[in-house]
């Protein structure tokens, strides 16, 4: 049982994700939280993480850490993205297992699923089919996250779960062009545009695969119904079930920031998955809903955004 004041320690709680965890369970009256940085603690370093996790004794584990980057991160640095990851989630989960650290929620991503999967994408999927080649180094190291926190439960009975969100954004995003995702990407380039008076805007790809997006502050509140309430079964999907397809998004940010120019295509980039909208029944049939629209998210961000480009 986590109380208010049990001792949770959050992976990554700078980056999105963690600071999004952070302040929901800072609101909800968790008075004991727990962060470190990279210059702090080296969460590649299995040394490093036994040490910290033996003397520190959690409560509660959320790992939230990950190297993370769009279609082009992934595919310039593939070993990168593999091999931290696994290193990252792989040393806090031993580490955790052979504390008896209570609870722990590993946090993934909707691509560890079948490029080419049928639609929504159920839990069951998982492993089926191959994956989306340029997305594949941080896929399989996610899959092996989720893999250990099911042979931990199968084998230990440990009261740890997996849970895979769908495409993410919101405060304290990643706004570099050569690392962020499609939706921070779209946003910075169509405010510099709109700053710079520019008639046209480049994006890659086609702009006809659809995606499905969940702003941050839903994620932490699936996370806090993960640590309020004991969970069945070991993977869950995370998702707000709607998908837009990404010209409809384009012209959805346009509008927020009020560019006047028009869109080209590179169609010499990639699109990616055709689809990727997640099936999040489980949970949602558990109890946990997502209560943030699309435009109504991408204004609240906007309005972050213009105060940091």
């Amino acid at each position: 049982m986590i109380k208010k004041d049990s001792k949770i320690f959050i992976a990554g709680h700078r980056g999105m994700v963690g600071s999004a965890c952070w302040r929901l369970l800072s609101e909800k009256g968790y008075s004991n939280l727990i962060g470190k940085n990279s210059n702090e603690l080296d969460l590649r370093n299995q040394t490093e993480v036994d040490f910290f996790l033996t003397s520190l004794k959690p409560d509660l584990i959320i790992i939230a850490a990950a190297k993370v980057g769009g279609i082009l991160a992934n595919d310039s640095f593939p070993y990168d993205f593999l091999m931290d990851n696994m290193l990252i989630q792989n040393n806090i989960i031993n580490a955790a297992h052979k504390n008896n650290t209570p609870k722990l929620i590993f946090l993934g991503s909707s691509c560890i699923y079948p490029q080419m999967a049928p639609q929504p994408l159920k839990e069951s999927y998982l492993l089926t089919a191959p994956l989306e080649p340029t997305n594949q180094w941080y896929a399989i190291a996610k899959i092996s996250g989720v893999k250990l926190i099911e042979a931990l439960r199968n084998q230990y009975k440990r009261n740890y779960v997996s849970l895979m969100p769908t495409n993410l954004y919101g405060p304290n995003d990643n706004y570099d062009l050569a690392t962020s995702h499609v939706l921070p990407a779209m946003l910075r380039k169509f405010h510099e545009a709109k700053l710079n008076n520019r008639k046209e805007v480049l994006l890659w790809g086609t702009g006809s695969p659809y995606r499905e997006f969940l702003h941050v502050n839903d994620l932490a509140s699936a996370v806090l119904f993960a640590i309020e309430n004991s969970l069945p079964e070991m993977l869950y999907n995370v998702g707000s079930s709607e998908e837009i397809k990404i010209v409809d998004l384009a012209q959805t940010v346009i509008d927020v920031v009020g560019y006047k120019g028009k869109i080209s295509w590179d169609h010499s980039k990639p699109d990616g998955t055709p689809r990727k909208l997640l099936d999040s029944s489980k949970l949602n049939n558990l109890g946990w809903k997502k209560s943030i629209l699309l435009e109504e998210g991408i204004r609240e961000v906007y309005n972050d955004v213009k105060q940091r480009l």
